[in-house]
């Protein structure tokens, strides 16, 4: 059975991006994590944030990493925070290897300033709030990947790496 590549990394890294030329180069299937909790929910990311809160949200979040731990064959793109939780780490594991898209804060700032989506950039001190969320995350997505990328090069570039790696 062909493991999944499951991408990780902090909002910005390009997961999306490049998970969708993966999967189309790959002859596999696309799964964004956040898009497939937003369709059971029947609700944006914001909405779920703003109605129901943070805690809420990681619990969905979880909840998709076991649907999504049975799956097989599939490019899944994970949302900023999900692989903070050991359990999803766990979960996504089991049928998948776990790329990670390692950018700068700089790059960050860059790739979402005109972003108006994601809750927890809409507020003043948006540079301080993207270094400090990136240095607490980044040794937790260190860990839980089994590759580091690059995530500064071009979408292809990436997925041409992505792919000997998987190979």
């Amino acid at each position: 059975m062909k493991k999944n590549i499951v991408l990780c990394g902090f909002m910005g890294s390009g997961k999306s991006t490049v998970g969708r030329l993966l999967a189309e180069k790959m002859g596999m299937r696309f799964i964004d994590t956040d898009t497939y909790i937003e369709q059971k929910e029947g609700m944006t990311i914001s909405e779920i944030f703003a109605q129901k809160g943070e805690n809420y949200f990681r619990d969905l979040e979880a909840s998709a990493c076991r649907d999504l731990s049975n799956t097989h064959a599939a490019v899944i793109s994970t949302g900023g925070g999900t692989l903070l939780k050991d359990c999803n780490v766990t979960e996504l594991k089991k049928s998948g290897i776990i790329f990670l898209l390692d950018i700068s804060p700089e790059t960050v700032l860059y790739r979402l300033r005109n972003d108006k989506t994601r809750p927890l950039l809409q507020r003043e001190d948006k540079e301080n709030a993207v270094k400090t969320m990136l240095s607490n995350r980044i040794p937790l997505y260190k860990k839980a990947a089994d590759c580091v990328i690059n995530g500064e090069e071009s979408p292809l570039q990436i997925c041409f790496k992505i792919i000997n790696l998987y190979n």
